[in-house]
This record gives C-alpha cells, sequence and structure tokens, in this order.
C-alpha cells in the first residue's frame, strides 16, 4: 500500500516530464579538452552524416575590443529564433559544462552519456 501511494505521484511526474514537443533541429555538442565539435544532425550531406564543424576559443592576444574572454570561439553555433531545438551534450575525454549564459542554459559534458536540453529562443542576438 505505502509503494502504491509513492509510485502514483511518481507516474504522473513522468507523464508530466514526457516531451511533447518535436523539435525543427537538433544539435550534438562534442567537449573535447580545448575545443567543441558541433553536428546538425538534420541536415544529412553526401557521406550521410550531419554537418560537422569544431569551435575553438580565441587565444586572449587575439581578442579584440568587446569581445569576452574564453566565451567567444571561431566558429559560433548558430541557431534560428521562434524554433525548438534540442540540444544533445557529451563529451569525448572528461567532464566538461556546456553553457551558454545569455540563455540561462548550462549542462554537464559526461563521457559515455548523452544529455538533452530543450531551447526555444525568442529574440536574435
Amino acid at each position: 500500500l505505502i509503494l502504491v501511494l509513492i509510485a502514483i505521484p511518481s507516474f504522473a511526474l513522468l507523464y508530466s516530464m514526457d516531451e511533447v514537443v518535436d523539435p525543427a533541429v537538433t544539435i550534438k555538442a562534442i567537449g573535447h579538452q580545448w575545443y567543441w565539435s558541433y553536428e546538425y544532425s538534420d541536415y544529412n550531406q553526401s557521406d550521410n552524416e550531419g554537418l560537422l564543424f569544431d569551435s575553438y576559443m580565441i587565444p586572449e592576444d587575439e581578442l579584440e575590443y568587446g569581445q569576452l574572454r574564453l566565451l567567444d570561439v571561431d566558429n559560433r553555433v548558430v541557431v534560428p529564433v521562434n524554433t525548438h531545438i534540442r540540444m544533445i551534450i557529451t563529451s569525448a575525454d572528461v567532464l566538461h559544462s556546456w553553457a551558454v549564459p545569455s540563455l540561462g542554459v548550462k549542462t554537464d559534458a559526461v563521457p559515455g552519456r548523452l544529455n538533452q536540453t530543450p531551447i526555444f529562443i525568442k529574440r536574435e542576438g
């Protein structure tokens, strides 16, 4: 009887946590030791892989005025506005943290584990 009383709210919570929106774009972010790799898996190319690119931090001595140290990169991820986006985040080597402070998003990248984060951007920037 006690287990049933515990199970009922748990099932309700599991049901409410289920993903009901089918995202228009899925992006996979893979953390490496000093850079991130991104894959737009919805856009298949001729070799049957998605659009792939690497993103490296800009060295401190190459930063221009107004660029943020440790946050600006050479290849930025471009995402659409007013569209549901699924970010799949993992790591190739050690623990990493994928974050976009202006969106309030931070997800840990753990080797061997896929963490998923839904994003909906309401304004450009």
